[in-house]
């Protein structure tokens, strides 16, 4: 299968929000932001992501950068603001489809596998249209000392969406790279008037369209903080895929 040639971007590893402990058995992420926005902006038009202290979910697409934060409303982003994670790339379609209707989450993400030519690669992944329904989540910004990520989620404010046009933007990266991100599918969601979205915990499909970008190459910035420099990351993975799936 021909391949774009963008390049993808991650800007520090997915892992280190989960287990950036000096010690072990706490497992607090680093949650500083270290890397400025329009650093970000400079490495990709479209990806996810987050912002110093956990302050809400990140979504870019067709160069527009959105934070949405925990009341679950879209915001622009201010180029000065920091993350501590954030996947991006500049999206260039290789291959596109519909999807049939009707389709929960689960089944939703193995109909996008059987369409892949090969699993052995990370994509980027933009699905547009109108969904019967959206579930997400989106968390409050944390503070000092920072709380396990399996905490945090246990009271994030969750929002639906029923009947509504919008996007979803992000990732399915191979097996081999849990650490570095997200193992399998990661998606972020955005209304069509771009005001409301988050991380998505559930959908149904209605009428959508499925564009697929794979990336021949990837490149990861790791924070220069002493946080990350004194960090645990010794953790599998486990910790990784109960917050973020």
């Amino acid at each position: 299968m021909p391949r774009s040639a963008g390049r993808l971007a991650a800007i520090v590893a997915a892992l280190i929000l989960v287990c950036g402990s000096a010690r072990a058995e706490e497992r607090r992420g680093v949650l500083e932001g270290q890397t400025p926005y329009f650093v970000v902006e400079a490495r990709g038009d479209f990806g996810i992501g987050t912002f110093g202290d956990l302050d809400g979910e990140m979504l870019a697409v067709d160069g527009a950068f959105y934070q949405i934060k925990s009341d679950g409303h879209a915001y622009p982003v201010e180029p000065s603001l920091k993350t501590p994670f954030a996947s991006v790339t500049y999206f260039d379609r290789d291959f596109a489809f519909s999807v049939p209707g009707k389709l929960d989450y689960p089944a939703f993400l193995a109909y996008l596998d059987g369409k892949l030519p090969t699993k052995n690669v990370p994509y980027a992944v933009r699905v547009e249209g109108t969904f019967e329904f959206v579930k997400t989540r989106s968390v409050p910004r944390q503070s000092k000392p920072y709380p396990k990520l399996a905490e945090v989620v246990k009271t994030q404010p969750v929002f639906e969406f029923k009947n509504v046009k919008g996007t979803l933007v992000g990732f399915r990266f191979p097996d081999y790279m849990r650490g570095v991100n997200v193992p399998g599918y990661h998606f972020h969601f955005i209304t069509a008037d771009k005001t409301a979205g988050g991380h998505v915990l559930e959908l149904t499909t209605d009428r959508v369209d499925a564009s697929l970008d794979a990336s021949p190459g990837f490149s990861m910035r790791l924070p220069e903080t002493e946080a990350f420099d004194t960090a645990d990351l010794s953790a599998d993975g486990a910790a990784l895929d109960k917050v973020e799936k």
